[in-house]
C-alpha cells in the first residue's frame, strides 16, 4: 500500500493537472477497488493509538482525487439486461455498485443505493431506503434500517444495528478529521444522529432521538461525570454505555428566568441482562 499511497499523494497535491492523467486515474481506481473489497480502509483500529483508531488521511485524500478527476456522466442502476428503473447523473469515476448473490449481501428493493468505494462486509442487510456513501465500511452482520444513512468515510462494526433513520455523519473535508466510528455489536436507535468523529465504543446503546456532536456533553450518571471532546479527541461513548435524550436547565440569564432547558444526551446505566434482552435482534430476519 505503500507504493499506492506515495502515488495518491503525488497526484492529489498536483491539482487540476491530475486531470485526464491515465496514471491518476488508476492509481485512483486501485484505491477504489481496495475500499470495495475492505483491504483498505479510511480509518482501522490501532491499539498504540489514544482513541484506538487510526485515521488514514491518504485515503480520503484519493477519494477527493476520485471526484477531481471524474467527469459528470448520465448513468442507471438497473440489471444490464433489463430495462432501466433509475437515471441520475454523477462523477464517472463513481458509478453504480452492483453486488451478486455470492456476496451473501442483502440489498432489499425499494430505493437503497450504496456508493462505489463503500465496503459492505458479508451478512449486511440494507432496508429500503438506506444509503451507504464513499469511503464508509461496514462490517458483517449489521442491520442498515430504513431511511437510515452511513456517511463517507464512517466505520461501521459487526452485528451493529442502525435503526430506521439512523443518521451516521460523514466526512471527507478537512482530510486530517476522524470519520464517526461505531464498533461491534451497538444498537443505534431510531431518528439518532451520530456526528463530527464520535465514537461509540462496542455494546453501547443509543436511544431513540439521541444526537452526539463534537461539542455535545454527556452527563455519565452511573459514574458521576461529564464526557465531553478535547482538541486532540473526539466525543467518546464508553462500551455498553446506554445513552437517552435529556435536558439539564439554564442556570444563568434568561434562560433560568424563564425555567428553561436545552437537550443533553444522558448515560443512565450500562448494559446488564435485561438491556440485553430487549435488544436482541430476531435472527429470522436476517
Amino acid at each position: 500500500m505503500r507504493e499506492l499511497q506515495h502515488s495518491i499523494e503525488h497526484f492529489f497535491a498536483a491539482g487540476p493537472a491530475a486531470i485526464g492523467d491515465d496514471a491518476a486515474l488508476a492509481a485512483f481506481h486501485q484505491l477504489r477497488d481496495a475500499l470495495e473489497a475492505g483491504t483498505l480502509r479510511s480509518a482501522e483500529p490501532d491499539p498504540t493509538a489514544s482513541t484506538g483508531w487510526r485515521v488514514n488521511a491518504w485515503v480520503k485524500r484519493g477519494i477527493l482525487l476520485g471526484f477531481r478527476l471524474g467527469s459528470l456522466e448520465k448513468m442507471n442502476g438497473s440489471n444490464p439486461d433489463a430495462r432501466p428503473m433509475l437515471s441520475f447523473v454523477d462523477k464517472a469515476t463513481y458509478p453504480v455498485r452492483r453486488f451478486t448473490a455470492t456476496q451473501g449481501i442483502r440489498i432489499v428493493p425499494g430505493g437503497s443505493s450504496v456508493r462505489s468505494g463503500a465496503h459492505l462486509a458479508k451478512g449486511v442487510v440494507m432496508m429500503p431506503p438506506a444509503y451507504v456513501n464513499v469511503g464508509a465500511f461496514v462490517d458483517e452482520g449489521t442491520m442498515i434500517d430504513s431511511h437510515a444513512l452511513v456517511g463517507s468515510c464512517a466505520q461501521i462494526g459487526k452485528r451493529v444495528h442502525l435503526s430506521a433513520a439512523a443518521q451516521i455523519g460523514g466526512v471527507l473535508e478537512p482530510v486530517n478529521a476522524s470519520p464517526v466510528i461505531i464498533e461491534d455489536d451497538a444498537l443505534i436507535g431510531g431518528n439518532t444522529g451520530v456526528y463530527e468523529g464520535t465514537i461509540v465504543r462496542t455494546r453501547t446503546v443509543l436511544a431513540a432521538g439521541v444526537i452526539l456532536t463534537r461539542g455535545t456533553p454527556v452527563y455519565d450518571l452511573p459514574n458521576n461525570k461529564i464526557l465531553k471532546a478535547t482538541a486532540e479527541t473526539p466525543l467518546i461513548i464508553p462500551a455498553g454505555a446506554v445513552v437517552v435524550a435529556g435536558s439539564r436547565a439554564i442556570t444563568t440569564g434568561p434562560g433560568k428566568d424563564l425555567g428553561l432547558s436545552v437537550y443533553t444526551p444522558i448515560i443512565v446505566k450500562y448494559r446488564d441482562e435485561k438491556t440485553d434482552l430487549s435488544t436482541t435482534l430476531e435472527d429470522l430476519l436476517r
